[in-house]
């Protein structure tokens, strides 16, 4: 079971168990995380789970597709360098220790 880091915009902290294969975006909304609205449930067209990958961990998520970097586009808060989606991070052992940062707004 993945653990994984979410920081809010306010600077609290908040751990998480994810299982293998689960979304960033379920292991939120499974752990009662605020700041992670998913809107859309994860089918990649609302932006509402907007998160800020710490860049020790950028370069070990697969790359964004097509369809994620033009939702991207669409977020309510700032886009950076870190930018991705939760919905469309599958968390396994390889993100054990994953650390991403909440943007102030989804909406």
């Amino acid at each position: 079971m993945p653990t994984v880091h979410l920081i809010a915009a306010d600077g609290s902290r908040t751990t998480l168990q994810a299982r293998r294969g689960q979304s960033l975006m379920k292991a939120a909304l499974a752990g009662d995380v605020d700041g992670i609205a998913a809107d859309c449930g994860g089918c990649l067209t609302c932006a509402t789970c907007h998160v800020y990958v710490a860049a020790d961990w950028f370069a070990k998520l697969p790359a964004p597709s097509r369809d994620e970097r033009a939702m991207l586009e669409m977020t309510a808060s700032e886009r950076r360098p870190g930018s991705r989606l939760s919905c469309q991070i599958a968390l396994d052992d390889a993100l054990e220790g994953l650390t991403v940062e909440l943007p102030p707004a989804q909406y």
